[in-house]
């Protein structure tokens, strides 16, 4: 399913946008009367896949060799309701998502740096880096939720 870096972010840039939806959704169905758990739910869910983006983002941009600017535009798109779609749709027209995962090492010379030697080997053991992600954002959205929601309600 997610055979190259451009599907892998597209499917995790389009899931952020629908929990978006969800989350303002929720806010609207909570200010015409709905119960306060319905942000609950909505908030939790956009949470979790907002985190998963961020780190899909990161993966990907280590994986194109995008710049530390294009990088952090992608992470940063998130919190921005639905311009996810759009930086998904620039990164493609732009060619930064051209192109498989780097499994091997190229000529490049950025390919023989410890991180990128690191990045090889996870994703050749694709399992140990989805179980390692899957463990940090649980592990975020767990301590975001004890600090409580934003605003300190």
């Amino acid at each position: 399913m997610f055979r190259t870096p451009a599907r892998l972010y597209r499917v995790l840039a389009v899931a952020e946008a629908i929990t978006w939806t969800i989350l303002i959704a929720a806010l609207i169905a909570r200010a015409v009367g709905a119960p306060g758990v319905v942000v609950t739910i909505g908030g939790g869910i956009h949470g979790f896949v907002f985190l998963a983006y961020g780190a899909t983002a990161i993966l990907v941009a280590f994986n194109q060799r995008w710049s530390i600017g294009v990088g952090a535009l992608a992470v940063v798109s998130a919190v921005i309701p639905y311009a996810t779609i759009p930086m998904e749709i620039w990164l493609h027209r732009t060619v930064r998502l051209t192109g498989d995962w780097r499994l091997e090492q190229s000529e490049h010379p950025q390919d023989r740096t410890w991180y990128d030697r690191t990045m090889r080997w996870f994703l050749r053991h694709a399992w140990v880096l989805v179980a390692l992600i899957a463990v940090a954002v649980v592990a975020l959205y767990v301590i975001l939720l004890v600090l409580g929601p934003p605003g300190g309600k």
